[in-house]
């Protein structure tokens, strides 16, 4: 019997030309199969451009796709050649409520001031670079929406994903006046001054959590098969940061995927939030939904095959069955080094995507896949 896993990884644009030429595309969907890979996440909504064409962008914005894809449709690109070689599409909307790095509101900005997010101050919302639109404002939320919608509707996907800014606003935000007038009306005053204030981080994150059950709902209603899958970042950071209150999203069955972004440079580092993420935020009937998310490369950082190894182990002995890889480039570094370690090790045996009823906790299990430690200097060696 073939063993049900999440075996993903993402594909960018950033550091990455992937998703830059037909031919690049059908070469990778090749690799990836080959690796043991059952699953691709490709972006399609990046520094305030779409990778397919997109009506609403072209709409409200008059640009109907990113200018180095003119001519092209990336996304059907992507869903044809992992078609042809049995992968899951499950496209990222990456940027999610951001709207530019670095660039003072961008192209969307510039055109639509009133979607801005603000601060205690009034000043444009930018953490860690990022600028912002205002996640709680319900235009901002219905453009989102459609351009969601519209990926649903006119591609043969296997579901959606939203990430650590979508749905997510950093916890600086709701400063706006339309925020602020929709707090009062509801408590008599002001919001405070504190963006760390408990009630006011609870107030902004339900509002996205809403947001959330409205787009898993109008997914559903057009086909009740597409997974919602979301990669947030780590509970309870990403509460107090960015609103995002993962543990509701599981508590209200929002989410048929979740991803948490456990990025850490080191093993016990990641061990410790697998445990934290098991023993106190999942449960037998929400563990199958658990696939972390792995970082493997990020600038001039890739991670080292034991670490790799270790932690898809380390996954599997918790019950996690599956993991998203952050992203495709580190599998083909030094001389494709972590796809032959995944291929002669984890992923040597074939494994389906599971089932949308194994998600939802039918017929969960407490098995635990046995142990491939004794498997991995000798795997290690022979391909070194």
């Amino acid at each position: 019997m073939v063993m049900a896993e999440i075996r993903g990884v993402w594909l960018t644009t950033t550091d990455s030309k992937v998703l830059r030429s037909k031919q690049r595309i059908a070469e990778a969907m090749d690799f990836l199969a080959e690796t043991g890979f059952n699953a691709v996440f490709p972006v399609v909504w990046n520094k305030a451009v779409t990778l397919y064409p997109s009506q609403t962008m072209q709409r409200t914005f008059g640009v109907e796709i990113d200018p180095l894809c003119v001519g092209r449709d990336p996304l059907d690109e992507v869903i044809l050649e992992a078609r042809r070689v049995g992968l899951k599409v499950i496209p990222w909307f990456e940027y999610g409520f951001a709207s530019s790095y670095n660039l003072n509101g961008g192209t969307l900005l510039q055109k639509k001031l009133e979607w801005a997010a603000r601060d205690c101050k009034g000043n444009l919302l930018k953490k860690n670079g990022f600028e912002w639109l205002n996640a709680l404002d319900v235009q901002v939320q219905e453009f989102l929406l459609n351009l969601v919608l519209e990926v649903v509707k006119n591609y043969d996907i296997d579901g959606i994903q939203g990430d650590d800014r979508f749905p997510a606003l950093p916890c600086e935000g709701g400063y706006d006046q339309v925020t602020i007038t929709r707090y009062r009306q509801q408590f008599n005053h002001n919001p405070p001054q504190n963006p760390k204030d408990w009630q006011w981080l609870q107030w902004r994150a339900n509002i996205l959590t809403d947001f959330l059950a409205r787009l898993y709902q109008e997914v559903k209603a057009v086909n009740h098969n597409l997974l919602v899958s979301m990669a947030p970042n780590i509970h309870d950071w990403a509460f107090k940061e960015y609103l995002q209150d993962s543990p509701t999203w599981l508590k209200r069955g929002l989410v048929d995927i979740i991803h948490p972004q456990i990025y850490r440079r080191d093993f016990r580092s990641y061990q410790a939030i697998a445990d934290k993420l098991v023993n106190q935020q999942f449960t037998n009937v929400t563990l199958p939904k658990l696939a972390p998310g792995i970082l493997i490369k990020l600038g001039s950082y890739c991670i080292s095959p034991e670490y790799l190894v270790q932690a898809i182990e380390y996954n599997r002995q918790l019950g996690i069955q599956g993991e998203v890889l952050f992203f495709y480039e580190g599998l083909r570094d030094n001389n494709n080094t972590l796809a032959k370690v995944l291929r002669s090790g984890p992923y040597t045996k074939s494994a389906s995507f599971p089932s949308l009823s194994y998600l939802s906790g039918d017929g969960v299990s407490n098995n635990r896949s046995s142990s491939i430690w004794q498997e991995v200097e000798k795997l290690l060696r022979n391909i070194f």
